[in-house]
């Protein structure tokens, strides 16, 4: 279906745009929805020519490693782009791309995207600047995927969704609002099943994990420590 204005306006990159700029846009923009996990990429598969970005729901990019083991390379929350804006050149999808819940995800044709990049080139710099962000996220974790400990990879981790998806604070402590599987947690961070366990049993006076995948922090500056790389908290 075809996107409305109010949508548009959610998406990141575009929401520095002007409603008339947005409007001239419209046209070109389309609503999908996907179920939970459904697969919205192949690894391999050739990028469409479009905007690809999400307006409700959660993605994850989910890569099969040599050994056979699956790592979750980041996770996209509403209003991130999927793929970056494919403006020259054939490119391919670098991982699966999977709904990890049900998703409604927003396409733009390249052709419109390049329209206004010409009629307005600050527009641009906005691009640049997003892509800056992702590439700088996405930096991030590599380097603590190839350096960090796990447990400081696991509070990083917390602290991300913490800041995407919204905590609530409560007499007990700070709860996240996503609920996150120990699976989801060990493919994230590069460990098992069973070191992830480990994990929360070491930092339980810190950091409570209930079932269902509830985060409860108890303790916000010594995650912080953790984070930081003082594990011995």
């Amino acid at each position: 279906m075809q996107a409305t204005i109010e949508k548009l306006q959610r998406i990141l990159l575009l929401s520095g745009l002007e409603v008339e700029q947005l409007a001239r846009l419209q046209a070109h923009a389309r609503v999908q929805s996907y179920v939970r996990g459904a697969v919205i990429l192949y690894e391999g598969e050739p990028l469409p020519d479009q905007l690809f970005t999400l307006l409700n729901g959660k993605l994850e990019i989910r890569k099969i490693t040599a050994a056979g083991k699956e790592t979750i390379l980041r996770t996209i929350h509403a209003g991130e782009l999927i793929t970056p804006p494919v403006l020259v050149g054939n490119f391919s999808a670098s991982a699966d791309i999977v709904a990890e819940q049900d998703c409604q995800i927003l396409t733009l044709e390249r052709a419109a995207l390049l329209k206004m990049i010409q009629d307005t080139p600050e527009f641009a710099l906005q691009i640049i600047a997003v892509l800056t962000q992702t590439i700088q996220n996405l930096h991030q974790i590599v380097h603590e995927l190839a350096s960090e400990r796990a447990i400081v990879r696991l509070a990083h981790l917390i602290q991300r969704t913490a800041i995407a998806e919204g905590t609530d604070v409560t007499e007990q402590g700070i709860w996240l609002r996503s609920r996150i599987a120990y699976s989801q947690i060990a493919s994230s961070i590069g460990i098992t099943y069973e070191e992830c366990s480990r994990l929360f049993k070491q930092i339980q006076s810190i950091v409570h994990y209930s079932r269902g995948g509830r985060i409860l922090v108890l303790d916000w500056a010594k995650l912080e420590a953790i984070a930081q790389g003082n594990p011995d908290v």
